[in-house]
């Protein structure tokens, strides 16, 4: 079985030496994703406009791999302040009020003043579709 490695494009990914997103066999494994738009490398201000741009990211990436956040299974979200967690609570609700993957919010300094929160991601093709 191959291990496929998505792309966004994103200038961090060569400079930090990731991808944005493995696939491996049934499994997608996205990186942590923050809020930046990188076709114009800019940031929100907003907390809720980084996480609603961190979803589009990793829905993306999760398209290429033939899945969808319906098959999301984990989440993680780091956010930098506790005052973020109902703004985000509102934005992932949105998404992922029916999936419900098993998740983890924690407060962590991010590597950039700018990122107010980051996601990463696991999914499983076909657990969408799971009774």
């Amino acid at each position: 079985m191959s291990v496929i490695k998505i792309s966004t494009g994103s200038p961090f990914e060569k400079q930090a030496g990731y991808s944005r997103a493995i696939k491996d066999g049934d499994w997608v494994h996205v990186a942590g994703t923050t809020g930046y738009d990188y076709t114009v490398m800019e940031m929100p201000e907003d907390v809720a406009a980084q996480a609603e741009k961190c979803f589009q990211t990793i829905a993306a990436a999760l398209e290429e791999a033939g899945s969808s956040l319906n098959d999301v299974v984990r989440a993680r979200y780091y956010i930098t302040d506790p005052s973020f967690a109902d703004d985000v609570f509102r934005v992932t609700g949105k998404y992922f009020g029916e999936v419900r993957p098993a998740a983890t919010m924690v407060v962590a300094g991010l590597i950039k003043p700018e990122m107010k929160i980051e996601i990463e991601v696991t999914a499983r093709i076909g657990a969408g579709s799971a009774a």
